[in-house]
């Protein structure tokens, strides 16, 4: 498959073409379509019924609980692969810089708002005793 179809897959995909109609217009076969979308990570979330979605990774049925956020993969194996795949899309705010109270050395920590030390290491010398320059 050249570069020049794999682009014109990615793009018929997210104006939410079904495979079948990008298969009628590219020439590929719609199971070819279907894994090239599926490993690269470019499944539409695209409604099937009322309660039910397709998984972003696999593209499965997903059945949705009522009364609760809508759920965008079918099981934990399928979040965490899509979400590997597409780290750019990961909204990183919680980044936190302190300075060790064990060390002294400035480190960054991310979602944990009250971190004092830069590893368990420099904790254990501080609480504990036994210092850092044993």
């Amino acid at each position: 498959m050249t570069e020049t179809v794999k682009t014109q897959i990615r793009e018929l995909r997210e104006r939410g073409l079904s495979y079948g109609q990008i298969s009628a217009s590219t020439g590929i076969k719609k199971s070819t379509v279907k894994t090239f979308c599926i490993r690269t990570g470019i499944v539409v979330l695209t409604k099937l019924k009322d309660d039910e979605l397709l998984c972003k990774c696999c593209g499965m049925p997903v059945k949705q609980d009522p009364k609760r956020k809508a759920k965008m993969f079918c099981n934990d194996k399928c979040r965490m692969t899509w979400w590997n795949r597409n780290l750019d899309k990961v909204n990183r705010k919680a980044n936190y810089e302190y300075i060790c109270a064990g060390c002294g050395k400035p480190f960054s920590v991310y979602g944990n708002a009250n971190r004092k030390y830069c590893s368990h290491e420099c904790y254990i010398k501080d609480r504990f005793g036994g210092g850092h320059d044993e």
